[in-house]
């Protein structure tokens, strides 16, 4: 055979090994390739997730991040009122841990009880809600709802004590706009320092809901600092809103009790 077409036999030869060679390698190992769907040799599909979050009411949004809250702290919104209130499922038994200030005050846990508001109740609102007489007597659940709801929240909180001196307490309180039965926003809260065993709750926290509302409805803070306030410490709310903290409620302002 003559020199030249030897040369291109040898030629396609090594182009076919070359190409051959290319065709079997890939950028990622073949573990790692993945079908039509996305799914890698080798393994299922997750399944999508049913349902909503555990311990998120039907029909709201899923709190955001750990404490139910969103960076900027605001506090994620209830259902709102209801013509008809049912059994809201609590947080798991003992997945929940009370907070203590240094004067022994109980906090509840931010992951369990980060709060939640009442959508009806908004800076223009106002004068037709919480600023109106009577509002939150329209609003709040009955007590078989609020009763089984603070029986399961009493073993999500770990709760040993009498139900009787306990307060199945509105973290927003109802005169704030907070929301009446979203789990979100309700806590059995133990008795507080000097409580007599037996006597029912005494819960210093009713007493400076109602200056902060008095505050708000004059038009001396705003409605959403005031509950950030609450919903983070209702200890301090006072002080950091700048409200009077005179121990004596304003006389126009009537006790909000929640269902003790």
């Amino acid at each position: 055979m003559p020199i030249a077409p030897r040369w291109a036999v040898l030629t396609a030869a090594t182009t076919v090994i070359v190409l051959t060679a290319a065709g079997c390698s890939s950028d990622s190992g073949g573990d790692d390739k993945t079908d039509a769907k996305g799914t890698k040799a080798g393994q299922s599909a997750a399944p999508p997730p049913k349902g909503p979050a555990p311990g998120t009411p039907s029909g709201t949004a899923s709190p955001g991040g750990p404490s139910g809250g969103t960076a900027d702290g605001t506090i994620p919104a209830g259902p709102g009122p209801q013509p008809a209130y049912t059994v809201q499922q609590q947080p798991a038994p003992g997945t929940c841990a009370y907070r203590y200030t240094a004067d022994k005050q109980p906090l509840p846990d931010p992951k369990c009880t980060p709060g939640a508001t009442n959508p009806k109740v908004t800076q223009a609102t106002l004068k037709t809600t919480i600023c109106r007489g009577g509002y939150t007597a329209g609003i709040r659940p009955p007590t078989n709802i609020t009763g089984r709801e603070k029986t399961a929240n009493a073993a999500s909180y770990g709760y040993k004590g009498s139900l009787k001196d306990a307060e199945y307490d509105h973290l927003i309180s109802l005169q704030l706009g907070g929301d009446p039965n979203d789990p979100r926003n309700l806590w059995v809260q133990p008795p507080s320092p000097g409580h007599k065993a037996g006597a029912g709750p005494n819960n210093p926290k009713d007493v400076v809901e109602s200056k902060v509302k008095a505050a708000i409805c004059a038009g001396k803070t705003d409605l959403v600092t005031a509950q950030r306030a609450i919903a983070k410490d209702w200890t301090t709310a006072l002080s950091v809103l700048g409200v009077s903290t005179d121990k004596k409620a304003p006389k126009e302002e009537q006790k909000d009790e929640d269902d003790g």
